[in-house]
């Protein structure tokens, strides 16, 4: 999962008790912040048993299904001829893994009370702690009609149930008959009955996505948390322009890359952070600075389904514009294909984002926090500018863009904001227009 990252959501199973899984073959998807990713088997067998559901949040390091691999003892059979272990070596693993397999076994039971799965019919662990919590008996939940694989008793199915049941059924005290309470193993939020959106007319209800939800709340909390300040900036990058139209095809060719403006202004922003360490931090409480080691770029990428994703570029100041390419272009492919992994998207110090991408000349981004600073560039455009001559003043044709630099006024004044993205615009306007590549 990486190292930064702690928890992920179940956001479906790929695989039902019952079936047959071979090694490397995923069994669920999970979801950590924004990334999608897929949780394969280490071994061979079948799967018998799940103790979470979809959308429960589980810890890394968690059990979350067990799986009955065919042939264990002539497996350890083998591996004890290839590598002999004397007793003192082995029972100790063995004890271990018994006493694990124990704990999860009391846990289990602990949790579902006395309903059992049958030979006919099998209960997920959260249907039978429904069960249990509401009043359920064995019996009774025999009679629910299932609609799931083979007739399972569904969580839904089971909810449903709960809602129409007759009030001379007995019940825990304190829990309503019409508004069902179901406990997850996993974390503490009660589940409860979804309100229904009525419309009129023809207008059209569309539900959010679990990413379009996380990033809604992303942003309100950002800017509930800091005090946004915007500092704006004009660049002249004429000479950018016509020595990236000179050697891109050469790049290409040598590289195997197509070298974009993304990796050039990246090598701008790392300067300039290096220049200005008081931009890379972060601010922990009201009165806690952590000033970072690290330069690790953000890069906002577009995803298939119009939502963004924040990669990571790690050490950003450590790499030659070479391997600034090659890292945006890596992250930018694996993000469009959703093939970015959970410590992807971990680590960030700074971001920049590209609203020019969509024809905007400038933003006001959002800060993504804990971080301190985001950077918008905008798009580039062909303008007439005054240009300055020991012969004199004269109109020309340049490549200009606005930088938009948004920062936390709790932490960054109105002077460290503007000369950091002043810093920015002088690296770029810099820029050597007979650099080798």
């Amino acid at each position: 999962m990486g190292e930064s990252v702690a928890e992920a959501t179940i956001t479906s199973w790929l695989k039902e008790v019952g079936d047959t899984i071979e090694m490397d073959e995923p069994v669920l998807e999970i979801a950590t912040d924004k990334v999608d990713s897929e949780v394969p088997s280490e071994v061979d067998g079948v799967l018998v048993e799940r103790y979470f559901e979809v959308d429960d949040v589980v810890q890394v390091g968690q059990v979350i299904a067990v799986i009955e691999a065919e042939g264990d003892d002539d497996s350890e059979s083998g591996a004890s001829q290839e590598e002999p272990l004397s007793a003192d070596e082995k029972v100790p693993s063995q004890k271990e893994a018994a006493e694990m397999v124990a704990e999860t076994v009391s846990m289990a039971k602990e949790t579902v009370g006395a309903i059992a799965s049958n030979g006919e019919r099998f209960y997920s662990p959260l249907v039978k702690n429904i069960a249990k919590q509401e009043g359920i008996a064995q019996e009774e939940l025999d009679r629910i009609a299932g609609s799931g694989k083979d007739g399972r008793v569904t969580k839904n199915d089971i909810l449903h149930y709960l809602e129409n049941r007759t009030g001379d059924v007995q019940k825990p005290a304190g829990i309503p008959v019409e508004t069902p309470v179901v406990q997850s193993k996993s974390k503490e939020k009660p589940v409860a009955s979804v309100s229904k959106v009525v419309s009129s007319g023809e207008d059209e209800i569309i539900e959010m996505s679990r990413m379009g939800k996380l990033i809604a709340h992303h942003m309100v909390e950002s800017v509930q948390t800091s005090a946004h300040v915007q500092s704006f900036i004009e660049a002249d990058v004429t000479n950018i322009w016509n020595w990236r139209k000179k050697v891109k095809d050469e790049f290409k060719k040598r590289e195997g890359e197509n070298l974009t403006f993304t990796p050039i202004f990246m090598e701008a922003v790392a300067k300039a952070l290096r220049d200005f360490p008081m931009m890379n931090i972060s601010l922990q409480g009201d009165s806690t600075i952590v000033k970072k080691k690290d330069i690790n770029l953000g890069m906002a990428a577009a995803l298939p389904d119009g939502n963004l994703i924040v990669p990571v570029i790690k050490n950003a100041d450590q790499l030659n514009l070479v391997g600034m390419t090659k890292q945006v272009n890596d992250l930018a492919h694996r993000a469009r294909e959703n093939k970015l992994k959970p410590d992807d998207i971990q680590g960030g110090t700074y971001t920049v984002t590209n609203v020019g991408t969509f024809g905007s000349i400038m933003g006001t981004p959002i800060i993504n926090q804990p971080q301190v600073g985001i950077l918008a560039l905008g798009a580039i455009r062909k303008v007439p500018a005054v240009i300055e001559t020991p012969e004199g003043d004269f109109i020309g044709i340049r490549y200009k863009m606005f930088l938009s630099h948004s920062y936390d006024h709790r932490v960054v004044n109105g002077a460290l904001g503007g000369q950091f993205v002043k810093a920015v615009k002088d690296y770029l306007e810099a820029w050597d227009s007979h650099r080798e590549i």
